[in-house]
């Protein structure tokens, strides 16, 4: 696999088109941090890292749904800097993900966070992907 943070999120995308409550995704670092990002905005319900199998082990992640008319929290995951082409801002150049309603997520050299927390700290790094 040459892009283990795109199947992430299109395990995720795919839960959610199937109305799936929970997905189990192979972990890896970087992954769990996508994840506790995801909770700590709102857009899933709960995780789990669990050991297992997998050398690293997986993350369980239950999907958050609306009661009344069974949306999800998550609307788009867009994947944006790819192995092929990557994709690094400055604080400056700092995207806005639909006009402010969604979030970025930055690997920057002082960890993965979202573009707001990448913007107040004044560092920049790479777009991994945009979530609304």
């Amino acid at each position: 696999m040459t892009d283990p943070i795109a199947d992430y999120l299109t395990r995720l995308r795919n839960a959610i088109g199937a109305k799936h409550r929970v997905v189990e995704i192979p972990a890896s670092n970087l992954k769990k941090e996508i994840t506790k990002i995801l909770f700590e905005k709102g857009y899933i319900l709960n995780y789990k890292f669990e050991e297992g199998d997998a050398p690293q082990g997986t993350i369980k992640v239950a999907l958050k749904y609306d009661l009344k008319n069974k949306s999800n929290a998550i609307k788009c995951l867009k994947r944006v800097s790819r192995p092929g082409l990557r994709r690094y801002v400055g604080y400056r150049e700092m995207p806005r993900v639909l006009n402010g309603l969604g979030i970025a997520i930055l690997s920057t050299s002082k960890g993965v966070m979202t573009d707001k927390e990448a913007n107040d700290l004044k560092v920049g790094g790479e777009v991994l992907c945009y979530i609304y």
